[in-house]
């Protein structure tokens, strides 16, 4: 069981990061109906961790976006007579898409469970170095759009300036797109976000596909073309607000060693000193389980207690001690 405290008389504070495969079928969008029926399920699954019976309160929620945002790059790139948009434009419109569709879902869920809590999506932006050397092309790792066999990247590639890799080890689809993925340096309506948080009845769903990324040129910002992974802006969220605890939702119950070989085994719980070491031996891919673990160690090394990766189905197990891999400081 996890000891999550009373502090000063309030109860400790917890950030839920959503994967972008929350609303996915068997790796594909779906329509927009099974995207629905996804998208309730995983609101009935947040509703039972923020209604329950525990000593901590759900301070705020972030998603992912990687598949959407993809898909709806790749319909611009073979639309016809039609002025593309730019990236961090089509950022803003599916965290606006995935923000409506929880914001509705978990609205209902709570409607049904008579439970007096309003849900807000707030539309934020993600400050970025435009001197990060993630914009490297070669330095490319956040993937985003669907899955593909090796065929299909072959010809997507050759169709397209994207850059593909391989980031399954084992599955028949296991490529995808890669893209820029540079660290966040801050929320830009963090304010407002804490003004929302410090509201008990208020739930906000914010830095939604890791935000809309932008840079600073002197007072102003301005938009640029990279996808902010979503764990990491969890972990800047959590920070931020003075979060203990950051619990990542992904589609394993628990982080695995060896993953996809015969030898593969359960994470139970780690120190940040033996993730680190597991980093080193190159146990965690790329544009997956790695940014989870990183950004991980990223918010315990700045005070978080404890962290949590689950599934989405055992996500108050996890809470419970039941399942998932808890990473502590020591």
């Amino acid at each position: 069981m996890i000891d999550l405290k009373y502090q000063n008389g309030s109860k400790k504070k917890i950030v839920i990061a959503i994967g972008g495969n929350a609303i996915l079928q068997k790796d594909q969008i779906g329509t927009y109906e099974e995207q629905q029926e996804n998208i309730r399920k995983t609101a009935k699954n947040i509703a039972s961790v923020v209604l329950g019976k525990h000593r901590y309160k759900v301070s705020a929620i972030t998603h992912g976006n990687g598949p959407q945002v993809g898909n709806l790059l790749l319909q611009q790139e073979f639309a016809k007579n039609m002025p593309n948009l730019p990236m961090h434009t089509v950022i803003a419109m599916t965290q606006g898409q995935i923000g409506y569709m929880l914001q509705q879902a978990l609205q209902n869920e709570f409607l049904k469970l008579k439970k007096n809590k309003r849900v807000v999506s707030l539309i934020t932006q993600t400050l970025v170095s435009k001197n990060d050397p993630k914009f490297g092309k070669t330095s490319a790792s956040k993937p985003i759009g669907p899955f593909l066999t090796e065929i299909e990247a072959k010809k997507l590639r050759d169709k397209t300036d994207y850059i593909i890799k391989k980031v399954k080890p084992t599955g028949k689809k296991t490529w995808r797109r890669v893209v820029a993925s540079p660290k966040p340096l801050e929320i830009v309506e963090l304010d407002i976000l804490k003004e929302l948080i410090e509201d008990d009845s208020c739930l906000p769903i914010a830095g939604g596909g890791g935000g809309i990324p932008v840079i600073k040129n002197g007072s102003s910002f301005k938009g640029i073309d990279c996808v902010v992974d979503k764990d990491h802006v969890g972990a800047l969220i959590a920070k931020s607000i003075g979060a203990s605890v950051l619990l990542i939702l992904t589609d394993v119950d628990k982080v695995k060693l060896n993953y996809g070989k015969p030898n593969e085994s359960d994470l139970d719980t780690i120190t940040v000193k033996t993730a680190k070491k597991l980093l080193k031996e190159g146990q965690f891919l790329e544009g997956s389980m790695k940014p989870k673990i990183l950004a991980m160690i990223d918010f315990l090394e700045s005070g978080g207690d404890m962290g949590i990766i689950t599934s989405l189905d055992n996500a108050l197990a996890a809470l419970n001690g039941k399942t998932g891999t808890i990473i502590s400081k020591n």
